[in-house]
């Protein structure tokens, strides 16, 4: 077993390098920009939420509290009226984007050190490029990808937003498997 401490340069060049790619591909590239739609009559929707005064948070539409009352008419009609759908709500103000982005940062360092830890655990010093580039490229994927996809098949997230999202996922993973594979102990 590798001793964590030693991959400390392969965990933070790899957070570094994941947060440069994610950096260009939101704000160079922008390809995630179609991702989000406006409301037809946003200024309405605005103007209910804003009279209802919801807390930040995760409201569904229509709400059922209990499945069971879905055998009943009047929500069996509200599902079928529509709109269905999920609602996220910040807190009221201005996007907070040095927050976000340090949140971020920290995220990439947990998921650069839990691949450091399951590679140390899988993969002994002296392991060629290619067998390290695997084994931490599978468990960045899982991290950065798999999560993605319950929010298309549960949620109603667009298919097409969760296949960039995997493809993101797959970009930040390879960095992370070539990182670790570059500067894996010999």
């Amino acid at each position: 077993m590798i001793c964590l401490t030693t991959l400390w340069l392969p965990i933070l060049l790899s957070s570094i390098l994941v947060f440069v790619a994610s950096s260009l591909i939101h704000m160079v590239l922008k390809w995630h920009n179609p991702d989000y739609r406006g409301l037809p009559n946003e200024e309405e929707v605005r103007a209910a939420l804003l009279k209802a005064s919801p807390a930040p948070g995760q409201y569904v539409i229509p709400y059922c509290m209990n499945h069971k009352d879905l055998q009943k008419e009047e929500f069996q009609k509200k599902f079928s009226e529509g709109p269905v759908g999920l609602l996220y709500l910040k807190a009221s103000g201005l996007p907070r984007m040095g927050s976000a982005l340090g949140l971020w940062f920290v995220f990439n360092l947990v998921v650069s050190f839990c691949v450091a830890y399951l590679t140390s655990r899988t993969t002994p010093a002296g392991t060629h490029y290619l067998q390290v580039f695997r084994v931490a490229g599978t468990v960045a994927f899982l991290a950065y990808a798999a999560g993605t996809v319950p929010n298309s098949i549960f949620m109603g997230k667009p298919w097409r937003v969760t296949l960039k999202e995997i493809l993101d996922g797959l970009i930040y993973a390879l960095l992370i498997a070539g990182t670790f594979g570059w500067l894996w102990p010999r």
